[in-house]
């Protein structure tokens, strides 16, 4: 049970930075492309890739903050829903261009996000 409770704790915490960072990317950047699901996603890539790192090669968290973290706070931070829905409306509504850039950037962001987080955080660890 306890480990639901913390799963929910951060689930609600990584939601509410998601809207956060989410509504900072659209007053900085507009909304005319989904800055702020990339953003998230970007970031929510790097994050996890370090949590997973750090509790893959040494014994800092444990299995319940673990999963509070990843499961939990970037669960709730990133969103394939929001990119799935975004994407369709700008092929849709703007152009395949657009929504093809958005596939593209997100999908390689990420990947390459999650492996410098690993790589961060395993030199982290290792100083």
């Amino acid at each position: 049970m306890e480990r639901w409770f913390w799963i929910g704790l951060g689930g609600a915490a990584g939601t509410l930075a998601r809207y956060a960072l989410s509504t900072w990317c659209e007053g900085r950047f507009g909304a005319g492309f989904p800055y702020g699901t990339l953003a998230v996603n970007v970031l929510g890539s790097f994050l996890l890739g370090a949590i997973g790192e750090v509790a893959a090669t040494t014994e800092l968290l444990s299995p319940t903050l673990r999963l509070g973290l990843s499961t939990g706070v970037m669960g709730g931070f990133t969103t394939y829903s929001s990119f799935n829905n975004e994407t369709i409306r700008l092929i849709h509504y703007k152009s395949v261009a657009a929504g093809l850039v958005n596939i593209t950037i997100t999908l390689v962001g990420c990947l390459l996000a999650g492996v410098l987080g690993m790589v961060v955080a395993r030199r982290i660890v290792a100083s």
